[in-house]
């Protein structure tokens, strides 16, 4: 099954009279079946982008259990109008069963009455960079992407898509759990999104570099650009 960085906020617009704190949860697992969920370690870099500029936020970073396994929560008080960009590079976590190391690069967007903003580049080494604006999606809007490595597009790249599960679908076999898509020559995907919720596209990469497994022995990485999405009943 698909791993998945997950990085969450309680909210993807916030309202302009509402409450402005933002809750994020960062949880390595499995969204569609709900689990297992993967011990975390301490993420490398959490921080946001905003108007321009990236605020380191890892001090926020909170231990909060999933089943048992660390992950991690942090808040975030909004004080001005623009569009959030968190962003999160977890600790490389060793997957014994294909060994290698795994880095999933994960994003989110979060609005505040701006509406603009949401498709600069957080400049990491693998990233999603929406051409769709990331909140304010009805169910069954297209969701299109470019996938970049070092900043520039993959051609053909493998684009990973899973619905964060709320309990209420069963997959009816293995290959509904994970949804696997392609980009074209010019790194561009697109996909609908089907029903209301929280959908994480997942861009995996080899990375340029072994890491020292645990025998000592080069291991393999894999580079991975996610953006999470939400899309909404109409109404």
């Amino acid at each position: 099954s698909a791993h998945f960085q997950e990085l969450i906020p309680s909210a993807d617009i916030l309202a302009e009279d509402g409450d402005r704190t933002v809750t994020m949860e960062a949880v390595f697992t499995h969204p569609m079946e709900r689990g297992p969920t993967m011990e975390m370690g301490q993420p490398v870099q959490f921080g946001v982008l905003a108007d321009g500029k990236k605020t380191d936020l890892r001090a926020s970073l909170a231990k909060k259990p999933v089943d048992g396994k660390t992950a991690f929560q942090a808040r975030y008080q909004v004080k001005a109008p623009g569009d959030y960009i968190f962003f999160l590079e977890p600790a490389p976590y060793w997957e014994p069963a294909e060994g290698k190391y795994i880095i999933h690069h994960a994003k989110v967007v979060v609005d505040f009455g701006a509406g603009e903003g949401w498709d600069k580049l957080v400049g990491l080494p693998v990233e999603i960079e929406p051409l769709v604006r990331p909140y304010g999606l009805w169910t069954g809007n297209l969701f299109r992407g470019i996938v970049r490595k070092n900043g520039k597009p993959v051609p053909f790249a493998e684009i990973e898509v899973e619905w964060k599960n709320d309990g209420s679908v069963k997959a009816p076999s293995d290959p509904f759990v994970t949804q696997v898509i392609k980009a074209d020559a010019s790194g561009q995907f697109g996909y609908v999104m089907p029903r209301a919720g929280w959908w994480g596209f997942a861009a995996l990469t080899e990375g340029d570099k072994p890491m020292k497994g645990p025998d000592g022995k080069p291991a393999k990485v894999e580079v991975g650009g996610l953006i999470w999405v939400k899309a909404v009943d109409m109404k």
